[in-house]
């Protein structure tokens, strides 16, 4: 199972993929927010004030390791950006080689 959710991902952009993790960031933003409102407004026993801080940590591990895996996609991003812009900078300067820059007799 693990091997296919892999494969259905090296088909799947980088710019998708940044999009997909912002927003799975994104919802586990809104639930340590409301676990933290629920924290501070409701009347909690002691057991369920635990279990309500083990979820936020466990929220909180979430939304880091989905920071890190952003930050290492947007790393890649910008590399594929300057090699696109490489290219075209290439491209654009043996256009100019071959077509403008030829003798004319």
């Amino acid at each position: 199972m693990a091997k296919l959710k892999d494969k259905r991902r090296e088909k799947i952009s980088v710019a998708t993929e940044i999009d997909r993790l912002e927003e799975r960031r994104s919802r586990c933003q809104d639930n340590l927010e409301r676990a933290e409102f629920r924290s501070r407004k409701e009347k909690l026993t002691e057991k369920e004030r635990q279990e309500l801080e083990d979820e936020m940590a466990i929220m909180n591990e979430r939304v880091q390791k989905l920071n890190k895996e952003l930050d290492t996609l947007r790393g890649e991003n910008r590399k594929n950006m300057l090699l696109s812009i490489a290219l075209l900078a290439i491209s654009a300067f043996f256009y100019y080689i071959f077509f403008y820059n030829e003798e004319d007799p």
